[in-house]
């Protein structure tokens, strides 16, 4: 901790003074100027000359009258303890002698740190206010130690200070972990440094600067997992996805440069690389037609689908049924030429995609060309819910006809949905045929597969597709108590849900297809949307659904029978 003199006689006693004397001698005029620096008063005021006639007269009394002239400066006692405090550093730095030869016990600043249960950085600013260190060679190098006598004295006049600072207790890896998680959290909403020490210094009652502190030596530490990057260190790849969720969220290039330590143009190079990786990902299967590439003007086979009288037309609802069934008719079903346009919509917005995808450049990615694929990836997606949207109704009919006492009516809507959801892609709309017949199709041998008693009538299914659509008398014995048990389902259903905080519900619903409005998400969907990693909607799916069972216990609902 070297500080400049404030006299400069001092400088030029130490300069006069080394040449002519010996390491142990260095050591002993140090040993007499902390002395005196002991009976030093900051209000006084000194003349340099006697103060260093006074160290050179206890060490080398033939040497008193050699020292250079200091004329009449006078000094006061604040200056002089500051230069006498540099002056002992300076003379054992150069004195250079192990601890052996100290005489005493000698402590390091991590000794100290312990003894008195404060930070390292309290020892220093101890160190400023009175507590004399010295050097020595410590496992070969030179370092910081304080003899017990100066640690003593200072810890006798400054009890007050000791007492105040080891209330303020050193930093357990506990609450370390509690700041890096905490800071981690709040950097992915957007957070930046101050921002975060403030707020976790409000939380963990510390000051902001040992927060800053303690993120600052977890980024040196840890550079791949830094909150905020070195720069000029690479960031990992948890990082560079962040980078691209929070742009993707509304951060601009430039708030993100200064948060990530930076240049924007490096942030927009991480953008569009990891644009390009995510676009690498994006599910652009299509039913090929050989039209396709001859198609010069595109803007009629992607735009709205054309309306009929039917389409403003309500679907007259039927009275037997509860109102979860009952909105599905809402949504108008889709004339032949209305699924038509929709099926080549869907297929040519991925043919699109996928042609675009296919030319880009992974070390210079478009992002003009990716902005497309994934406005056309958004416009498929639309395009297939709103088939399936219109089709939701069959699947609930045809599962109908296949509940039994043994089966489940909502795992048989939700399989049926995940039949249907897959028909939409594969079904080729060139060849004339209704959706809803390969759809049904798709569904019953799903039906077959999943309930034994479905499986000797397959054949049957397989010939008489006319029987799927046809309207056919319910011949259960009690379908009102039927339908009134379904009710008491779903109703239990939305009260164990609510069991659940929003981000657990959230999870479930878009995991499991629970909300028509979109497919059902595999884990890294639900991960990209909530800006967290697929392994962490893993583990609070987990979560949720040991919630669920449990208080599918507490209310006493009986699981669903396995088939």
């Amino acid at each position: 901790m070297h500080l400049p003199y404030r006299s400069p006689y001092f400088r030029h006693f130490l300069d006069h003074i080394l040449p002519s004397t010996t390491g142990l001698q260095q050591f002993q005029l140090a040993a007499s100027a902390e002395r005196i620096l002991a009976e030093a008063r900051a209000q006084r005021a000194y003349r340099t000359a006697d103060v260093v006639r006074q160290i050179v007269a206890e060490v080398l009394p033939s040497s008193c009258g050699e020292t250079p002239a200091a004329e009449q400066e006078i000094l006061s006692g604040t200056d002089v303890c500051h230069d006498l405090r540099q002056l002992i550093e300076d003379l054992t730095d150069s004195a250079a002698l192990s601890i052996d030869a100290a005489g005493e016990p000698v402590h390091t600043v991590e000794d100290l740190s312990q003894l008195f249960d404060v930070s390292t950085k309290t020892i220093s600013r101890w160190r400023r206010q009175g507590l004399i260190g010295r050097k020595f060679l410590i496992d070969g190098r030179k370092r910081v130690g304080f003899l017990k006598s100066s640690v003593d004295r200072f810890v006798s006049c400054n009890r007050q200070r000791i007492e105040r600072s080891g209330r303020f207790r050193q930093m357990t890896d506990r609450e370390r972990e509690q700041i890096v998680s905490g800071a981690r959290r709040l950097s992915r909403s957007g957070h930046g440094m101050n921002d975060i020490a403030n707020q976790l210094a409000t939380e963990l009652q510390r000051s902001p600067g040992t927060i800053r502190g303690a993120i600052k030596q977890f980024d040196q530490a840890h550079p791949e997992e830094a909150i905020f990057p070195v720069r000029g260190l690479p960031l990992s790849d948890d990082m560079r996805k962040a980078v691209f969720e929070q742009y993707r969220q509304g951060a601009t290039v430039t708030r993100l440069a200064e948060k990530f330590s930076r240049s924007e143009s490096s942030i927009s190079r991480i953008v569009a690389q990891e644009q390009y990786r995510h676009i690498q990902d994006l599910p652009l299967d299509y039913v090929s037609h050989a039209g396709f590439a001859r198609i010069k003007n595109s803007e009629a086979i992607l735009g709205p689908m054309p309306e009929t009288a039917e389409t403003k037309k309500k679907s007259r609802v039927p009275s037997d049924l509860p109102s979860y069934l009952a909105s599905l008719y809402e949504v108008p079903l889709l004339s032949r030429e209305q699924e038509q346009h929709l099926f080549r919509k869907l297929n040519y917005a991925k043919y699109r995609a996928a042609s675009l995808r296919a030319k880009l450049s992974e070390s210079q990615p478009q992002v003009r060309w990716m902005d497309e694929i994934e406005a056309l990836h958004q416009l498929a997606t639309a395009t297939k819910n709103q088939i399936v949207r219109a089709n939701l109704r069959l699947v609930v009919s045809i599962a109908k006809r296949h509940v039994g006492p043994q089966e489940n009516f909502f795992e048989l809507v939700s399989d049926g949905n995940v039949s249907l959801i897959r028909a939409a892609d594969k079904f080729d709309f060139s060849r004339g045929f209704k959706f809803s017949t390969y759809a049904s199709w798709a569904i019953m041998k799903n039906f077959a597969r999943s309930i034994p008693n479905e499986m000797k009538q397959r054949e049957r299914f397989r010939t008489s597709h006319d029987e799927l659509f046809a309207a056919t008398e319910e011949t259960r014995a009690d379908w009102m108590g039927e339908e009134l048990e379904h009710k008491n389902r779903i109703s239990a259903v939305r009260k164990i849900l609510s069991r659940l905080d929003d981000r657990e519900q959230k999870i479930i619903i878009h995991r499991f297809g629970l909300d028509y409005s979109q497919e059902p998400s595999t884990l890294k969907q639900v991960g990209e949307s909530m800006g967290v990693t697929k392994e962490r909607v893993r583990q609070i799916e987990s979560r949720a659904l040991d919630k669920l069972r449990m208080a599918a216990e507490e209310d006493r609902i009986d699981p669903p029978a396995e088939g």
